[in-house]
């Protein structure tokens, strides 16, 4: 069992940076992957970026070039650096491990919330 918990959230401008962290419970060196997901009030979850074990990493269309996501086995930590943030970033930031299959995984974190104002 491996617990997940998210801290980094809160609120900022337009613009501005921020990195969340998600800090695991124990080893996160054999989980396959890890990934950030994000909510905003009245849409689905939606994959936001995604690294595996080997280090290769996908984002979704719309954080390309602003997120980046990165995992120190380490310090059981996953981090997700978000720059020129926008309102649409606005939601809250969930994180995963064990990927079992597209959006299916073994552990998720409570979530953050991050709130971009304009």
């Amino acid at each position: 069992q491996v617990q997940l918990v998210e801290s980094g959230g809160g609120l900022v401008q337009a613009g501005g940076s921020q990195r969340l962290s998600c800090a695991a419970s124990r080893s996160i060196f054999n989980l396959n992957a890890m990934a950030w997901y994000r909510q905003a009030p009245g849409k689905q979850r939606e994959l936001v970026a995604r690294i595996t074990s080997a280090g290769t990493t996908n984002y979704a269309d719309s954080v390309t070039g602003r997120f980046s996501i990165s995992r120190d086995n380490t310090k059981n930590t996953l981090y997700l650096q978000m720059n020129s943030l926008k309102p649409e970033d606005t939601a809250a930031y969930y994180c995963s491990a064990g990927q079992i299959y597209g959006s299916n995984w073994l552990y998720w974190g409570q979530g953050t919330q991050v709130t971009v104002s304009s």
